[in-house]
């Protein structure tokens, strides 16, 4: 047994470290059922004990990977053999909610559909919402800068935290549970945090921004001819609904009818249409809300801005076509497949989206490309299926980072960097962002035990 693994066992006990055969009725991540790699795995309790163990770790020159839902995209989360995980699972308590500050104090392991609901109780709500929001926690959209499909009104992850506290990687607690709006005293330290993926430190708790719970809620899928007629209805959307608009989802027609095949979701309107587009509007009062709505999308038809569209009568109704743009496992059965996120200036999508599909079509002609995204906020999805058997991720990787550099996009629009982006960085991040972020790595981790070998690439020797 190792020097480390005895000062853990010593300072834990041998129940909360986890090792060998024990973990392998734990999956690699939720896109990866292979069983954990890993040198152990720790589960603390409280900020004091990541503290601990991380002022272990620093002097072993211990390599340590922070996991929470695991739901991540790009393999970030992901440990090997040599490294020791802290997975912040059991610190899950929602400390404290104030309605009338507008903020809630929770732990990292807190599971973003728990505080959900529980908000819900209240008559709050906490705006981020993504599809995995049964097994993602806040540790883990705040450590990746999450987005979602509210980030038209709400904004993303960044834009949610008041305050945190994060143990560094010598232990170092630094605790800035700010809850405050407005706090100019000096650098905003949390902002360090927010986004840097594990790699600066453990987010270990924070305190995130609140609302009232909307008492109206209306929503509609709707059909177009052209991706003129996408950016027309967003516009038109903005001003007739102001500020309820909270998001505008975009479904390429290739991939609505890859998800409503026979056995799949049951397509709401004819498959034919080029662009799907998802709406929800949130505001305080339901009949004149309802009417405006209604209203809206009727003159949207009458102008010919959208062809068709189709308004849930139920709550159930509601969450069947939200599932058409959320649950797209019919697109996974098609092995191999390689998910991208990328953002770029809306009015340049078509061009990007047609250069990639037809690089793809180039190098594979049984290939398919799926494409949504929340678009709004200048956010892409895409699927690419090579068509054929075999390992083609760094070739698909050409396809969709190699035009997004003449657009000025970027490789991660809310996904992060992780191991599985690093080599591309340089597309969307000059040099001397790139050298200040080995900086500030080495200032706040100069042993490098915080996810080595993620985000940031090595300095060329």
């Amino acid at each position: 047994m190792t020097d480390i693994i005895s000062a853990l066992i010593e300072y834990l006990g041998e129940q909360q470290v986890i090792l060998g055969a024990d973990l392998t009725n734990r999956a690699t991540s939720y896109w990866r059922p292979e069983p954990t790699k890993t040198l152990a795995l720790l589960r603390p309790r409280s900020t004091d004990e990541v503290s601990q163990i991380l002022k272990l770790c620093h002097a072993h020159d211990q390599p340590v990977v922070v996991q929470g839902g695991l739901t991540g995209c790009v393999d970030g989360a992901i440990s090997t053999e040599q490294e020791i995980i802290i997975s912040l699972e059991r610190m899950n308590r929602i400390e404290s909610i104030d309605p009338v500050g507008g903020t809630a104090t929770v732990e990292a392991g807190v599971i973003l559909e728990t505080l959900h609901s529980t908000l819900a109780n209240e008559g709050l709500m906490f705006p981020l919402d993504l599809g995995a929001r049964g097994s993602c926690t806040i540790g883990g959209n705040i450590a990746t800068n999450a987005g979602g499909i509210n980030v038209l009104r709400y904004g993303m992850m960044r834009e949610l935290v008041l305050g945190l506290e994060a143990v560094l990687a010598d232990g170092t607690v630094i605790s800035s549970m700010n809850q405050m709006i407005k706090n100019n005293a000096g650098y905003d330290i949390k902002q360090l945090f927010i986004g840097s993926e594990g790699t600066l430190g453990v987010v270990t708790r924070a305190v995130v921004k609140i609302h009232p719970r909307s008492k109206s809620r209306d929503s509609a899928m709707v059909g177009v001819q052209d991706f003129e007629a996408v950016t027309g209805f967003l516009q038109y959307l903005r001003g007739a609904l102001g500020g309820t608009l909270s998001a505008f989802e975009v479904m390429w027609g290739d991939y609505f009818c890859a998800v409503t095949e026979p056995g799949w979701h049951r397509p709401p309107m004819q498959r034919d249409h080029p662009f799907y587009i998802m709406i929800e509007t949130e505001g305080s009062d339901p009949e004149s809300d309802a009417k405006r709505f209604s209203d809206t999308l009727e003159h949207a038809f009458e102008t010919g801005l959208i062809s068709d569209a189709v308004v849930p009568k139920s709550e159930a109704e509601r969450k069947s076509l939200w599932d058409i743009r959320e649950n797209f496992e019919a697109i996974l059965e098609k092995q191999p497949y390689y998910l991208y996120d990328v953002s770029l200036p809306i009015k340049d999508m078509p061009a990007y989206v047609s250069d990639v599909q037809n690089a793809l079509q180039d190098q594979f002609t049984a290939a398919s490309c799926y494409v949504l995204g929340h678009v709004a906020d200048g956010n892409l999805h895409l699927f690419l299926c090579p068509g054929e058997s075999g390992d083609w991720h760094e070739s698909c990787d050409k396809v969709v980072y190699g035009p997004l550099k003449n657009f000025e996009g970027s490789i991660s629009a809310e996904h992060g960097i992780g191991t599985e982006k690093i080599s591309w960085l340089g597309i969307s991040r000059s040099e001397p962002e790139i050298a200040l972020m080995r900086q500030l790595k080495a200032a706040m981790d100069p042993n490098k035990i915080l996810g080595a070998g993620r985000v940031i690439p090595p300095a060329e020797s």
